[in-house]
């Protein structure tokens, strides 16, 4: 998993460097996220993972308030996921998932994009089975027979644990997210999260290169300017 989980940290890098598209995601997200589970992180362990992803990225203290504030007051606007799935340049299999008060528009938004670079929207489904839904976290450390210990003592469903570099990465389940992050917190005190997140792993990767590289890097270019979109995964590798 460490190697496409590594591709996918790159072009997340290659993203941030568009400030108001990662302001907005993350000001939905923050949103929609404690909405539903809560406006407190000491107990709402997704947004906790959250807010910290944000810090990192820069997104200034204001615009998370502002919208934990939102949240808080109930009102706002009603933000639904909307996940699309496709065939990019080169038969490459993608995921855009996309948060939207107007799933009409957002499909649309979409699908012109695939349009654009001779691309196929699917149905749901057509390409997601070739991906593992995980939860990543990652952190300091190098016992990972404690860590994996730790996690099947309090019958977390582990899918994979790496050490490298002095760095731990457990994946599990997007639905024991919740169970991991706490098994580990309560099992070693002082633990920081350097990555604490959900994401689309791709169960196998391809390579592209050339013109297929230039065309798949101007599709992924043209999502990133919809403002709905908010992750875009891929098993491409370059």
């Amino acid at each position: 998993m460490g190697r496409a989980y590594q591709n996918r940290k790159e072009s997340m890098a290659k993203t941030s460097d568009q400030k108001a598209k990662v302001y907005s995601k993350y000001s939905k997200e923050i949103y929609m996220c404690a909405k539903n589970g809560g406006v407190e992180p000491e107990s709402n362990l997704a947004l906790a993972g959250l807010i910290d992803r944000a810090k990192k990225e820069q997104v200034p203290a204001h615009v998370i308030d502002k919208a934990l504030d939102k949240a808080k007051g109930g009102g706002g606007e009603d933000f639904a996921v909307a996940r699309y799935e496709g065939y990019g340049p080169a038969n490459t299999m993608v995921i855009v998932e996309c948060l939207t008060d107007n799933p009409n528009r957002t499909f649309g938004d979409v699908r012109g994009c695939f349009t654009k670079v001779k691309a196929k929207i699917g149905t749901q489904g057509s390409v997601s089975h070739m991906f593992d839904h995980s939860a990543i976290l990652s952190f300091a450390g190098e016992d990972d027979e404690a860590v994996l210990e730790a996690l099947l003592m309090a019958d977390v469903d582990v899918s994979d644990v790496e050490a490298e570099d002095g760095k731990i990465t457990v994946f599990v389940p997007q639905n024991e997210y919740n169970n991991a992050k706490k098994a580990l917190m309560e099992n070693f005190d002082g633990i920081e999260f350097e990555v604490d997140e959900i994401q689309f792993i791709p169960k196998m990767t391809k390579q592209i290169e050339g013109e297929d590289l230039e065309l798949f890097e101007k599709f992924i270019d043209l999502l990133e300017n919809v403002d709905d979109v908010q992750n875009i995964y891929y098993d491409a590798e370059f």
